[in-house]
């Protein structure tokens, strides 16, 4: 039922701005208005904050069904999750309520601040500094590659507490988007997911209360990487939603197009490829969906579940769209047909929340 109102809605109200908001590279508020009108904009927030409470399952296949017509739009459901989640974890129960029930409202979206220029997947590196001021904190930095920035409302921002200690001296914050001092660079201009903002965010002596520290001083980088076991699995159902939007336009495609006399879906070259497509797209939903499942339960084998999910959806969603735009012939090569679109929005599956790279190495270090 979750499935089919999502389907519904998705192609009704999502899917006939896709190629605009893709072309225009504008945010797509038409998606962010259809979403929140049906409470599922950020559908992971628990009841007792106004949410949905919907688990780490349905969570993903909300993200999945939009990523099926339009990738840039699903980064709202999934970067609210991944912005707010530290808050979910670490966060005192006042920062819970202060910030999670206007995000189920619908009245600010959370992003996530970790990278930065020279801290991309070695984030421990990062330079933002948090300095105690009283019962403040005044924070100087750059972060990079922030996804929604300028749009979101509420930040869950990562700086440095503790120089000496590395990773151990990192702590997380709640920066609002109306605090002194914090503002935004141009948008990056994009192959792909062009309809969701990236830009730097600048943090300009930006003075915050003490109480918007998420929980203690010194273990941000704790709470960062244990969101990203649950989140990398949100960017597994985006990669699998791009995978099956490009699947389901080919079919329809091969199954019209003519050639040497009858439709080319007749050609067994062609239903190869197709069932290539589809058996890895399952083999991907079905690892996405149990680690989803490990990620509700708090499974001990969450970390390589989620970076294995994470790390072949995205594979399978790069080669499924390539396949789709194949498949399509000089008409997949056009922007005047989609695939072409998720195939540019498929790529960013494989760097973003940890390369691909990273996804190994975590696997590696956390064999079951």
């Amino acid at each position: 039922m979750l499935r089919d109102a999502i389907r519904s809605l998705a192609e009704a109200k999502i899917a006939p701005y896709a190629a605009a908001v893709d072309e225009e590279a504008r945010f797509p508020q038409e998606a962010l208005d259809a979403l929140v009108a049906n409470d599922l904009h950020a559908v992971h927030v628990p009841e007792s904050y106004g949410g949905a409470g919907a688990d780490a399952l349905a969570t993903v296949i909300v993200i999945e069904e939009v990523a099926r017509v339009c990738a840039s739009s699903s980064l709202i459901p999934a970067v609210n999750k991944l912005g707010s989640l530290p808050v979910i974890l670490s966060g005192s129960e006042e920062l819970k309520k202060k910030y999670m029930t206007p995000l189920a409202k619908g009245d600010g979206m959370f992003s996530y601040c970790l990278s930065e220029p020279d801290a991309g997947s070695d984030a421990a590196g990062m330079k933002t500094k948090a300095v105690r001021d009283g019962d403040h904190y005044v924070l100087n930095g750059v972060k990079r590659w922030i996804t929604n920035a300028g749009e979101s409302e509420y930040y869950t921002v990562m700086a440095v507490t503790d120089p000496t200690k590395r990773s151990k001296g990192i702590s997380a914050f709640v920066v609002e988007k109306s605090d002194e001092g914090v503002s935004f660079g141009a948008p990056e201009k994009k192959l792909g997911i062009k309809g969701s903002p990236t830009r730097e965010v600048y943090l300009d002596n930006v003075r915050i209360p003490a109480d918007r520290m998420i929980g203690e001083e010194g273990t941000g980088f704790a709470t960062a990487m244990k969101t990203l076991d649950h989140t990398r699995i949100t960017i597994a159902a985006q990669a699998l939603g791009i995978a099956q939007g490009a699947l389901d336009y080919a079919k329809g495609y091969v199954r019209e197009r003519k050639q040497f006399g009858k439709p080319i879906a007749d050609f067994q070259g062609i239903q190869f490829m197709l069932a290539d497509m589809a058996m890895k797209i399952e083999a991907a939903r079905q690892l996405t969906y149990a680690a989803a499942a490990k990620s509700e339960r708090g499974d001990s084998d969450l970390t390589f579940q989620g970076a294995a999910a994470k790390c072949f959806a995205s594979d399978v969603a790069m080669e499924v769209t390539t396949d789709a735009v194949q498949l399509l012939g000089g008409y997949g090569y056009t922007r005047d047909y989609p695939v072409e679109r998720m195939m540019r929005d498929a790529k960013i599956t494989q760097i973003y929340e940890g390369t691909n790279q990273v996804q190994r190495i975590v696997m590696a270090r956390n064999l079951p």
